[in-house]
């Protein structure tokens, strides 16, 4: 953490940093000073009941961010389609992204519609989400990908 702070200080005393690193955030949500997608929990598992923690062992790389599986079977369906198991607005919440920007979201908190992978920044907000889900959705669609800027 010293080291991070040295760094951002020696940046700003060199004139700043430079304005790409505010331009844009990535596709893909990850948490700060990690890169891995949907907190390393399995998106595959969403799929068939419930979301199960990842490994090291079964991972790969999509869209910038390291993607983990419990098992080779749920990697084998995530590389041959990820897509299709990759949770909507890049994993940022579903709820957030309807009203205009983004908030991380989290992978306990979740619902497949219509065959697609939602995440909620919290219960709260996911109680809120879940009063009207067709016409977040339709809002966050339109929002897709420009709050990213």
């Amino acid at each position: 953490m010293k080291r991070l702070i040295l760094a951002l200080a020696a940046a700003l005393a060199l004139g700043g940093l430079p304005a790409a690193a505010f331009a844009a955030q990535p596709a893909i949500y990850t948490a700060p000073f990690s890169n891995l997608a949907v907190g390393g929990y399995d998106t595959v598992s969403y799929f068939t009941g419930r979301p199960v923690k990842g490994s090291a062992l079964f991972q790969t790389s999509w869209k910038g961010a390291t993607w983990q599986f419990a098992n080779a079977a749920d990697l084998a369906k995530f590389k041959a389609n990820p897509a299709a198991y990759a949770p909507q607005y890049g994993g940022y919440c579903a709820w957030a992204v309807a009203d205009g920007h983004t908030a991380k979201g989290d992978p306990l908190q979740w619902k497949i519609v219509g065959g697609k992978l939602y995440l909620n920044y919290d219960a709260a907000v996911q109680a809120k989400w879940v009063k009207d889900i067709p016409g977040f959705i339709k809002k966050a669609d339109a929002n897709w990908p420009a709050v990213l800027k």
